[in-house]
């Protein structure tokens, strides 16, 4: 089309019905015509690709959780005075015929520092999920106070819970903003923000920064701080610190520590884990001696539980498991 074009006004002007300033003329505003054609053409586009985007996110903030809802709840006992039981546990994910867990029960009173340990694909974290009723089991129940969790309204089981999960977000938000979200109903510039980054050893970080608490973290500004995995763990410990909650079920909190920073974390757990329910899953020896009893899990049951002096004596799974041999050692 364009070339047709072109070849119809070399021709009047060669037939002298067109001057040559006005073949220029006609060349630019039909030059100027495809590139609004294409502009246009291309913003539709966009539009199109964009408004895919956003019903996908409508259709995401529409989602809603498929456990089950009880008209009927129990109220959440405040203060928690018998702890947390788990009775006669199964689960196996959907579409899978292996049990993830199997005749799991163990009982954690409040103020009871508890690990969980085992290799990988133990079940640890299935059992994590679970309490957080991410799903619900298949066999068996968890009991708070004497009262399935299921009894209790989703919402509010969740509100009493400070977990920290091992796959934590990295937010490309201000700091405070990252430690806030534990806990969006505080004031965003509530003490205890800061409070929870003392606790974490956050502080140091934060305090380290250009714009302190209120750095941009991550990738997404010009101006964002970029933090090493360790850095971003303490941050995420410290949004956990700050929900004060019951239950606090931290997964694998030291792993990108170094030996100073873990010991620190590790006093700020036992100090916060007063009064609750912590559970705690990890496998470091030096964060696991840090426990009043540890739980150690074996292809989805429990293989055998006690201290670490008493695990590791008794020479069974747990010392197995944390007294390999260096590779390229006699």
């Amino acid at each position: 089309m364009a070339y047709g074009f072109y070849l119809v006004l070399i021709g009047k002007t060669l037939a002298g019905a067109i001057t040559l300033g006005s073949l220029v003329m006609y060349f630019q505003a039909f030059q100027q015509a495809l590139n609004a054609l294409r502009n246009l053409f291309t913003g539709i586009g966009d539009i199109y690709e964009d408004a895919r985007f956003v019903s996908q996110l409508y259709d995401f903030f529409n989602l809603t959780p498929d456990m089950p809802r009880r008209r009927q709840v129990q109220p959440l006992p405040s203060p928690v005075r018998r702890g947390l039981s788990v009775e006669g546990l199964a689960f196996r994910y959907p579409g899978s015929e292996r049990w993830a867990l199997r005749e799991v029960s163990f009982s954690a009173a409040p103020g009871e520092r508890i690990a969980l340990a085992g290799a990988n694909g133990s079940g640890k974290s299935t059992l994590m999920k679970l309490i957080c009723r991410l799903y619900d089991p298949a066999e068996g129940r968890i009991l708070l106070d004497g009262v399935d969790i299921r009894e209790f309204e989703l919402t509010e089981w969740w509100r009493n819970l400070a977990v920290m999960f091992q796959d934590f977000e990295e937010y490309n938000l201000s700091a405070r903003e990252n430690i806030w979200l534990g806990d969006i109903r505080l004031p965003l510039h509530s003490p205890a923000v800061e409070e929870a980054a003392q606790r974490s050893g956050a502080a140091g970080v934060i305090e380290g920064l250009p714009k302190g608490y209120e750095t941009m973290l991550g990738k997404w500004f010009d101006e964002g701080e970029e933090l090493s995995r360790g850095e971003w763990q303490r941050i995420a410990v410290a949004r956990a610190f700050l929900r004060d909650a019951p239950i606090m079920i931290f997964d694998e909190p030291t792993s990108a520590l170094d030996a100073r920073n873990e010991f620190e974390m590790l006093n700020a757990w036992m100090e916060r884990a007063r009064g609750r329910v912590a559970l705690l899953i990890s496998h470091r020896v030096s964060t696991l001696q840090s426990a009043d009893r540890i739980i150690m899990f074996s292809e989805g049951r429990i293989a055998e539980t006690g201290t670490h002096d008493q695990l590791w004596s008794a020479g069974g799974s747990y010392a197995e498991l944390f007294n390999q041999p260096i590779p390229g050692r006699e």
